[in-house]
């Protein structure tokens, strides 16, 4: 493999390219000047075959995937982003859902017998939905399944209880904590510059409160993923501000799982005169993440924003990890017009993607234990619960 990618950095004609990539061969940190650079003057085959190259350095051909579903309490919301085509506006509710608690617990029992290891709680901020609500929430799901996961709530909907709350961070986090909340998710940090931030979600928790919330969470001992949204009206200096300031505090905390970089759709959002990016800058996009967040151990793409075959073009340009069966749980992307307007997949579904593109599949919790090596198995021999489907 060192052997490959030397001749692949040899080739490259711009020195500067080759520096970068001689310092990532040699395991060296790349400085914000070189993430730019690879944005505005690397070719695909070039970052790409880096970033594969840290991918099987770190993984080999592991890729994970787990079993898991979404419950979204709300797409009402107090917030108007301009590239959210999910939320209603609480003025406009009637054109949202709002779940109880009960009808919450009934999706979790629906799962009862299934080899589920995980759910993620996450959706719009209704000003009645509380700190308190979601709290109960969790104490009786894990009542009901206390081995099941609980990942949930992003930084926006946690901002904006313990504001309501009067509860500080720290308290408020220690609070859900200690009622079952186990991780955090990665959405709501967008792009963190704050004159992107100020045109597309200038109302909800910025930079600092995101980042704060996290670090929080991760001095609890909790672990929690990152996302950016990418491909919209940020620039490539924007990108890499913001994955240097998820860089510097997983330097400090170490409590970070899984980056993912997220695709702007531009379906029925005040955002559709934007227009989406191409597949190639999509892989640019994952390779360069790769290669940049060097002290994050997975890099995630999440097939029902992408679609299945994008997502599996990724395992190629540096991902490891494909998220999960998700169970046509979610309507965050399929609103905003990804090609995955169901979002389901089997385990054996998933099992052939990653094998069709010769990567070995591996089940793993939350957390990346491996639950279950799917790499000798014939997907045929797969037992999978019809109502997994």
């Amino acid at each position: 493999m060192s052997t490959n990618i030397q001749q692949v950095i040899a080739a490259e004609q711009n020195p500067a390219l080759r520096t970068i990539g001689e310092k990532i061969m040699n395991r060296q940190r790349i400085t914000p000047e070189d993430g730019l650079l690879l944005f505005e003057k690397a070719g695909l085959p070039f970052v790409g075959a880096l970033a594969n190259f840290v991918r099987e350095r770190l993984h080999g051909d592991t890729t994970y995937f787990n079993r898991n579903f979404h419950i979204e309490p709300t797409n009402v919301c107090v917030f108007a982003c301009s590239f959210c085509s999910y939320s209603r506006l609480y003025a406009h509710r009637e054109e949202g859902w709002e779940l109880t608690t009960d009808q919450m617990l009934n999706i979790v029992k629906g799962y009862d017998g299934k080899p589920v290891t995980e759910v993620h709680i996450v959706g719009g901020v209704h000003p009645k939905l509380t700190l308190e609500f979601f709290a109960d929430l969790l104490r009786k799901i894990k009542a009901h399944r206390p081995e099941l996961h609980i990942k949930g709530f992003t930084p926006v909907e946690l901002d904006y209880m313990f504001r309501k709350a009067k509860m500080s961070v720290e308290d408020g986090m220690k609070y859900l904590h200690e009622a079952g909340l186990d991780s955090l998710p990665g959405g709501g940090a967008e792009i963190f510059a704050p004159e992107v931030r100020e045109k597309i979600c200038a109302d909800k928790v910025d930079a600092i409160g995101w980042l704060k919330i996290h670090e929080t969470a991760h001095q609890l001992g909790m672990h929690s993923n990152a996302t950016m949204l990418y491909g919209h009206i940020e620039e490539f200096r924007h990108r890499i501000d913001h994955m240097e300031r998820l860089r510097q505090l997983q330097d400090k905390t170490g409590g970070f799982n899984t980056f993912i970089p997220l695709k702007f759709r531009n379906k029925e959002n005040d955002m559709s005169n934007v227009p989406e990016s191409g597949v190639i800058e999509d892989m640019r996009m994952y390779a360069i993440a790769r290669l940049y967040m060097d002290n994050f151990p997975h890099l995630k793409a999440y097939w029902p924003m992408l679609g299945r075959h994008n997502a599996q073009l990724t395992l190629s340009f540096g991902v490891n990890d494909i998220d999960g069966t998700i169970d046509d749980s979610t309507k965050i992307y399929s609103m905003a017009g990804s090609e995955e307007q169901n979002p389901a997949m089997t385990t054996a579904q998933l099992v052939t993607l990653i094998k069709q593109a010769k990567r070995k599949p591996v089940e793993r919790d939350t957390l990346y234990k491996v639950i279950h090596d799917y790499s000798n198995m014939d997907v045929n021999q797969i037992d999978v619960n019809p109502q997994m489907n």
